[in-house]
């Protein structure tokens, strides 16, 4: 075999995937079918993701989704845990998709958009009169001339190419042309923001006692690529927690005046933060999502001022209660239990039987088994949501520039031509949409040219 032939025979090699490429695969990738089911299947286990609790424990699938009865039929926690749609938005499936669907916009913009917008850019003239009788309007005029014409369409704000005297060439509402290709370029940053988001992103929940000062510890939910290491420089205060109620007693709006402070404990940021409004810091936003009474502090007769944690007490779903219990003796003998539902300051006493023996506000004091037991005050606790999203960003600016492209998509693409022979003026146009409405306006130009034309019935107006 000659040098010749080897080379040949190794260049066809690297051709054939090429033309396998551009032949079979693209047509397959940018097909719109193909874009139109991934956008379903897309948006079907997006709704999933938000209809199944993402990132619970299996305990709480196995409680939720049992499999006797399974949920349609079907879906138990095995299928949920399978599957992967604890965590759909972090599946490799979901993730294929929406690369998948990613790769089909790109090719299609490269394939399709670019080239449209490319060809609509350049311009030809007509020299022959038989060459308007192909466009969808078309029209003949023995009055008139392409000076005129230039005018009126100048006044249109059409865009006018012209060559000597007698040939010219019209456009306006290019940016059609362009509007599909940001849509594109839209659709493909979201899907990337969410990605960057999926694999960088983390979610935590604190409870955190007014007046604590916390570290972002408590991640029950991570990226695989999260990197939550700057959490460790900064930390955060819960300055006061509050809720404000209505007047019948309801829960009207809580609050969490916080504070962020660096490693030598000085303030960088500050903010009242409630239902939201939340404080964002260093791209980590808290969330005030829950409250709970944390703990209760007393004082027995003229003693220093103790503070007791309270827990949270089983009612059956019968709403919200917290409980301690408060020694009266050294020894522990004795003691009574402290029931609260609120931050209003009522409290209840019970003795060791389970008897209601004292109703107290804070601040005021009530003799129990032979001290004065005086209830300083209800400790209230914040419950935060943490989360951190990089991916955001590019979220939005992504549906900026989809609805940006999707309001130049609405500008059509209009063209006409004009060729002056002799007497007799040639004028035809034709666009990409709005044909009623620029049927109409070339006839409106028509008119302008002469008011009494001796016109063509255009085709496409006819109708």
């Amino acid at each position: 075999m000659t040098v010749e032939n080897s080379a040949s025979t190794e260049l066809s090699w690297w051709l054939v995937p090429g033309r396998f490429l551009r032949k079979e695969f693209l047509p397959v990738l940018t097909n719109l079918r193909l874009a139109i089911a991934l956008l379903l299947l897309i948006a079907v286990f997006s709704i999933s993701g938000t209809v199944i609790e993402q990132g619970q424990s299996p305990a709480f699938y196995q409680s939720n989704y049992p499999e006797h009865p399974a949920l349609f039929g079907f879906l138990t926690w095995k299928v949920i845990q399978v599957v992967g749609l604890d965590h759909v938005y972090r599946t490799w499936w979901f993730l294929s998709l929406l690369i998948l669907f990613g790769t089909s916009l790109t090719a299609c913009t490269f394939t399709r958009q670019l080239p449209a917008l490319k060809t609509a850019r350049r311009w030809k003239y007509y020299e022959e009169p038989r060459k308007f009788q192909k466009l969808a309007l078309s029209a003949e005029l023995d009055t008139g001339s392409i000076n005129s014409l230039n005018e009126i369409l100048q006044n249109r704000r059409y865009k006018i190419f012209q060559e000597k005297d007698n040939i010219l060439y019209a456009r306006k509402g290019i940016v059609g042309r362009i509007g599909p290709i940001i849509v594109h370029v839209g659709i493909v940053t979201i899907l990337l923001g969410g990605i960057l988001g999926a694999m960088t992103g983390f979610m935590a929940q604190e409870m955190i006692t007014s007046g604590d000062t916390f570290q972002v510890k408590n991640i029950i939910d991570a990226g695989p690529w999260a990197n939550p290491q700057d959490l460790k420089n900064w930390s955060v205060r819960v300055n006061r927690f509050w809720i404000d109620y209505t007047p019948s007693g309801g829960i009207d709006q809580f609050y969490s005046d916080m504070s962020v402070l660096n490693n030598q404990g000085q303030e960088v940021d500050h903010k009242k933060i409630f239902v939201n409004q939340p404080l964002r810091y260093h791209g980590v936003t808290f969330y005030q999502t829950d409250w709970g009474i944390s703990a209760v502090r007393i004082q027995f007769n003229n003693s220093p001022i103790f503070q007791l944690p309270m827990a949270s007490l089983d009612t059956n779903g019968r709403g919200r209660i917290w409980g301690s219990w408060i020694p009266t003796k050294p020894d522990l003998s004795e003691g009574v239990s402290v029931i609260a539902k609120d931050l209003q300051g009522m409290v209840l006493i019970y003795d060791s039987t389970g008897k209601l023996v004292n109703t107290v506000r804070t601040g005021m004091s009530a003799k129990i088994n032979g001290v004065n037991l005086k209830i300083v005050d209800v400790v209230g606790s914040t419950g935060l949501q943490i989360k951190s999203d990089p991916g955001i960003p590019m979220v939005y600016t992504g549906f900026a520039l989809l609805m940006l492209g999707a309001t130049m998509s609405y500008f059509s693409h209009s063209q006409i031509w004009a060729l002056q022979k002799g007497d007799r003026l040639y004028v035809g146009g034709k666009t990409n949409r709005a044909q009623v409405a620029f049927e109409q306006e070339v006839l409106q130009i028509l008119d302008g040219l002469s008011s009494q034309p001796q016109v063509e019935t255009p085709r496409g107006a006819e109708s």
